[in-house]
């Protein structure tokens, strides 16, 4: 199996190709940069791996939550190589793939970004032995202080909501067993480690569907 993956849904921009397991990636904290960063990366990673965009089966991509103008950037590109190639699209949600950097070595993860206005956008998930992670509930958008996780397991917490608010989330949480992930971003290679697992269960759609997951509404406030 060949995937192209991209994730712009965070301050981190990257872009990989995953070939039956092993993956090829690029990543950079990009800021505001990654619309002049993005197509790069594409490029260098068919590069490095040696494969064309045309022998790819899908193109996986971070679908959000996350920041409404990395997803639309991320989305933009997505339909525009998916078209080209004749393609199908993985969307894959972006907390999802923050909870799969945790590792195989987890088992049960908080992921939470920054939702700006003094709110996170998080969920819960559960890790199995590869790595692969499956929510435990809807995505929710929340203050920070309404952030809960069941106090009979072990948990790890990561991504930059976690960062900003984790003295409020801790507090929120007082009888939780809670390890904190500093500085976490989701890669392109956990949305490829995702997107295979949906390739094969015939997850895969027209690129006419890659489309955004904003959760919040007022995306243009």
């Amino acid at each position: 199996m060949k995937l192209l993956a991209l994730d712009t849904s965070t301050q981190a921009c990257s872009a990989a190709i995953w070939l039956d397991g092993q993956a090829v990636e690029v990543l950079e904290i990009a800021s505001n940069r990654h619309s002049s960063l993005i197509l790069t990366m594409v490029d260098r990673v068919l590069a490095e791996s040696g494969t064309s965009l045309n022998q790819c089966d899908a193109i996986a991509f971070s679908r959000g939550p996350g920041s409404f103008t990395g997803l639309r950037i991320g989305v933009g590109v997505v339909q525009g190589l998916a078209y080209g190639a004749d393609v199908p699209v993985l969307p894959i949600s972006s907390l999802r793939a923050q909870a799969a950097r945790a590792g195989a070595g987890a088992k049960n993860v908080l992921a939470a970004f920054d939702a700006r206005m003094r709110q996170v956008y998080w969920g819960l998930y559960r890790l199995n032995t590869d790595g692969y992670a499956q929510a435990d509930n809807d995505i929710m958008l929340t203050a920070p202080e309404l952030v809960r996780v069941p106090v009979a397991k072990k948990w790890l917490a990561a991504g930059g909501g976690c960062d900003l608010y984790r003295e409020i989330i801790e507090a929120a949480n007082s009888g939780a067993e809670i390890s904190f992930i500093p500085r976490s971003h989701p890669h392109a290679t956990d949305v490829a480690r995702l997107g295979a697992v949906d390739y094969r269960a015939g997850r895969a759609v027209p690129a006419a569907l890659a489309l955004p997951e904003y959760v919040r509404n007022q995306v243009t406030t």
